[in-house]
Order: structure tokens, then sequence, then C-alpha cells
């Protein structure tokens, strides 16, 4: 497929008037593609902006059931991609195809979940009747519905290429809340994006829905995405990122006259707490598994395991990481810049005299990530809270404990996260319920006896967290709950019969 380079906005492809450009890059090769991108303008970010509030007056009135074919279109059209979106992202991303093809699967599937939810539920969330005859004054009759907030800013994030961009989950979960997006792309993979926007606008122009309903901002430029986020017309924000990009958004709508909420998702080190009988029983081959989660992705999951809590009798552990370690290939990271991070945060913990190299992977080419695990103990990471920094990559951090107070300790000592796994026997768990107790008090999610590496898309899904996993701990990017951030609640009293 012939890319255009241009943004697509309110039904328009629009760019080659710019005065900036900028190129996607490829990791495997390490160097950059052919292909021109024209950054957006201030004055086409407006637009799609403005465009966003038109549609969201016709957008607004549209049924549960006409949202839903919309958000069926969008997936058979993305399916309807064919290979050429698969070999395209894979050229960004030098993400694996196998992955790929299932991030895709994934992408087409929480579409359809939006629309199955949509055509199965009710905009009445609660009804109370009247009590004409109630003393000493009678009552109204009360229904609680929902209306969606207006247009949506989303930022596609640059680990999941489908999921969590252009048309990813927060994208699907305002369209079917019945709110237009505006979504500012990522300029690790501009060419998937225009691919996808290239879906949608088929799937606009079948089932006539007003052209201002979805645009794509193509730009490497940050000024584009406060701009975005300053606009009137917008009433929500949806982002995937880092814990500074969305401080820096957050001060820029805190400037706003009127406040809206920024729904961020922010990352975390996802710790991993093993358990005595466990460890003794299964410690080699929980080692075996938390490298394999770790190296999903090559470490830039958001729910990868950046932290192991363990016991401190834990040589068999560790010795199965350093070897299995040093056999695994080493592979690209998903552009330069998070590549210069890794690196400088690595290079930081190899140098702290605290921490032990517990193993290392080989390194086949400069331009690709070291896999590293190190080894500290539970006294020395309490005395370093710059430790639970999350590093963006395949690195983790052991750290030993002496008995279940000092575990106790380390947990509560965390910052919020997205996740954290138990890894313990029946006994363990229960001799361990403060321990769970309190972990469950620093999560969005706690799982048991399994990795955290992949979020199922369904409705019992929570995906955030306390902050500073999340920037509002009671809502969730994955899942059917999404669709709340988007709206707002609507009480009718004394609604005449229809």
């Amino acid at each position: 497929m012939n890319l255009t380079g241009k943004s697509l906005i309110a039904g328009k492809w629009l760019g080659e008037e710019s005065q900036t450009v900028f190129y996607a890059f490829s990791p495997a090769r390490n160097e950059p593609m052919q292909q021109v991108f024209f950054n957006a303008s201030a004055e086409q970010t407006k637009l799609a902006c403005s465009a966003a509030q038109q549609a969201f007056l016709a957008y607004r009135r549209t049924s549960a059931a006409q949202r839903a074919a919309f958000l069926c279109a969008i997936a058979d059209e993305i399916a309807g991609l064919g290979d050429a979106l698969l070999t395209l992202t894979h050229e960004e991303t030098n993400l694996p195809m196998a992955r790929l093809t299932g991030e895709r699967g994934r992408t087409m599937g929480q579409l359809r979940a939006f629309a199955s939810h949509l055509q199965n539920s009710s905009a009445v969330l609660l009804q109370e009747q009247a009590e004409p005859n109630r003393q000493p004054l009678p009552k109204p009759a009360f229904t609680l519905t929902q209306l969606p907030l207006g247009p949506v800013a989303v930022f596609g994030a640059s680990n999941f290429p489908y999921a969590f961009s252009t048309l990813g989950g927060d994208t699907a979960a305002a369209l079917a809340a019945g709110c237009p997006v505006v979504v500012k792309g990522h300029p690790a993979h501009p060419g998937t994006s225009e691919l996808m926007a290239l879906a949608i606008a088929r799937a606009i122009e079948t089932c006539g829905m007003p052209s201002g309903v979805f645009s794509l901002l193509q730009t490497n430029q940050v000024d584009l995405a406060h701009q975005l986020v300053a606009d009137p017309h917008i009433q929500a924000v949806g982002f995937t990122g880092s814990l500074a990009v969305a401080r820096h958004l957050q001060r820029t709508i805190a400037e706003r006259e009127q406040p809206i909420p920024l729904y961020a998702e922010l990352g975390s080190v996802n710790p991993q707490v093993l358990l005595p009988e466990q460890m003794a029983e299964r410690g080699e081959a929980l080692a075996e598994q938390l490298c394999q989660s770790l190296l999903m992705g090559n470490g830039q999951f958001c729910t990868s395991p950046g932290l192991w809590l363990v016991p401190e009798d834990n040589a068999a552990f560790a010795a199965r990481v350093k070897a299995f370690l040093a056999e695994q290939p080493s592979d690209t990271l998903l552009t330069p810049g998070i590549l210069r991070t890794y690196q400088s945060q690595t290079q930081s913990l190899a140098m702290n005299s605290r921490l032990q190299q517990l193993g290392l992977g080989p390194l086949q080419q400069s331009y690709h990530a070291q896999a590293m695990v190190f080894a500290v103990s539970a006294a020395d990471f309490l005395a370093n809270p710059q430790l639970q920094q999350e590093v963006f990559g395949p690195c983790a951090l052991m750290v030993s404990y002496q008995d279940q107070t000092q575990l106790l300790t380390l947990i509560e000592s965390l910052e919020g996260q997205l996740t954290a796994s138990v890894h313990g026997s029946a006994g363990d768990i229960a001799q361990a319920d403060e321990v769970v107790e309190a972990l469950s008090y620093k999560v969005g999610r706690l799982i048991y006896n399994q990795m955290p590496t992949g979020v199922e898309v369904c409705a019992a899904m929570n995906h955030g967290g306390p902050f500073p996993a999340s920037t509002d701990v009671r809502s969730t990017s994955v899942g059917l709950q999404a669709m709340q951030r988007f709206l707002r609640p609507l009480c009718l009293q004394n609604e005449p019969s229809q």
C-alpha cells in the first residue's frame, strides 16, 4: 500500500504544505526509513478539534446499535488491510510477526467486544419509582443515566502499535461511549498509524458517520501535544507513556479554564513475590519463567516483571537466571531514544556498588539491548528508593528478603503498580495473608502463580493502579469498564413517560 505521509483530518488527508517533516526508523536495520511524514500544523490541530466538536453534535445522537455496527466495521477494515499492515509494522518496530498477528487480533477483538457490550447493555444505570403518597412530601421518579463527555484526545503508545495506539483501547472505548477522537500518532510507527487511519476512514464512509468523528495528527513535535490537550473542544485525554511526559501534559491541562481528566497509564515494575515453599519446590522453574516473561517484547511491556522479591536461600534460582540469560539472543528496542535511556539506566545500575550483576545476556549488535538482572539485599533496596524506578527494557532487579516481616516492609515501601504476582503454595499464601493484603493496596491487578505479561481484554479486567502506575486509580485502560472514563452521569428527575 502506498503511504501519503499525511494526517487525516475530518475526512481529508492534509500535510504537504508542512514546513517540517520526519521519518520512521527501522530498528532491525538501525537506520531511518525512506517514507516522508509531514508534521501536522497548529492550524490543522485546531481544525481537527473543531471538526470533532461538530461531529459530536451528531455522533452523540447515534444509537448503541449504530455505534456497535461502526466498531465492527472498523475491525473488518483492519482485517482488510491484510499482511501489508503486519509487514510495515514489523519494519517500523522489529516486533516479531507472530506477536503483531496476535496484537492485531486483540485490537479487532476489543473493538468487537465494545460493540457486543453496546448491544447488550442499557444507558439506564438505576431507576427509582415515584412515591406520590409519601409524607410529608411526595417522592419524584429518578433515572440515573450517562452521557458522553465530548471529543477525546488519544496518544498512541510506542510499544503496542495496534492495541494501545491509533485504533487501540482508548479510541475504541471513546467511540463506544459516543465521543469523537483526535489521535496524536506515535512517531515510532507513523506508517502503521496511517494505515489504521485509512481503515477507520473507510468505516466512517460505510457507516455514514460524521467525518470529524476521527482525526489522526502525524507529528514528532512536542508542542502539538500540548496544543491538543489545551484545545477547549477536548473533554478528556487517554495517554499511555512515561510519567515525565504525563506530568508535562498535566501542567498544560491545569492551565485550561475548564479542567478535564487525564487518564494516563504510566507503567510499573510489577513486583513478583516468591514465597518460601514455592521457591524451594519450583525455584529453578520460576527463574526460567521470570526470564521468559522479562524477555517478552524485550522488556517493553508495561507489565514486564522488573522487580523480583525472593527469599535469601536462592542459590539455585540465581544460577538458573544466570545460565538462562546467557543462552538468549539479544534484540532491538523500539527506538534509538528508548535504547539510549535503557543504556544509561543500566550503566547506572552496574556502577552501583550495592548491586551484584546476577545475569547478563549476550550482545550481538551494538544497537541491541543487553538483557540484565541485578541482585541486591532488602536492606540496600530499602535504603535506595531510586531502585524502584522502572527500566523500560529487558532489565530486572532481584531483592533478597530474610523473613516475612522484612518482605512486608519491602511491599509497604513500594510505589503504586499496575500488577503484582504472588508465587506460592496454598500453605505459603495462607501464612502470608498480611503480605497479600498489603500488596493488594499497591496494585490494580493482583495475580496468583502466573506471570504478569499479557492483559486479557474482558469485562472484569482492570488495567490501572495507584499513582504513579496511573493517574486515576478508579479507572482502567483495558476491558469494557474503560468506557466509563468517557461518560458522565445524568440524573433525570420526574421524566415524563415515553
